[in-house]
């Protein structure tokens, strides 16, 4: 009688039963669990800047919050995003006691010192591959933003310029965000 193999991916509900150590942020990534390193107040000041620069233009039209959980690969992956816009439909979809079910519509993510290009690639299309509209990488070191939409078109904005905010008929200047 054969042996049955077990998995070596590890499921939403298992990372769920793991403790986490309070000194450590941990994801699922492709079934395989991650840590991270917790951000420093630089980054964390440009996390709440994003989220109040665009709660009032995302109003009445869905949720801006900083470090979303969601389930871009729904059995496999748990993840969280730096800044995240989620429709109010989905935002009320979404069961309590579960995580958002692919990518919010728009995903940004702020580079750390730690980040390495691969990582926050394949992120960006994991993202724009599981329901993401837009994804953008801001560089505090550049004071620039790369802002990705589906399809693939990639722009890089400086503070001289205003990323055009098409979900929502806006738009945002760059330099309020570095201001």
């Amino acid at each position: 009688m054969a042996a049955r193999a077990e998995s070596l991916l590890m499921t939403v509900e298992q990372f769920r039963e793991i403790p986490a150590p309070d000194s450590m942020v941990q994801e699922l990534h492709w079934g395989q669990v991650i840590t991270l390193t917790r951000p420093k107040m630089k980054h964390t000041k440009l996390q709440y800047r994003l989220v109040e620069l665009l709660r009032p233009i995302v109003e009445g039209k869905g949720i801006v919050m900083v470090e979303l959980p969601f389930r871009a690969v729904p059995e496999y992956d748990l993840r969280g995003a730096d800044v995240a816009f989620i429709t109010q439909d989905r935002w009320n979809k979404t069961a309590d006691d579960d995580n958002l079910h692919g990518s919010p519509e728009l995903v940004i993510e702020i580079l750390s010192p730690w980040n390495t290009k691969a990582e926050i690639q394949e992120k960006a299309a994991l993202c724009l591959s599981t329901g993401c509209q837009e994804f953008w990488i801001v560089d505090p070191r550049r004071k620039s933003v790369n802002a990705t939409r589906r399809g693939g078109e990639t722009t890089v904005y400086t503070t001289s310029e205003r990323i055009p905010l098409a979900l929502f008929g806006s738009e945002l200047a760059v330099a309020a965000i570095f201001a």
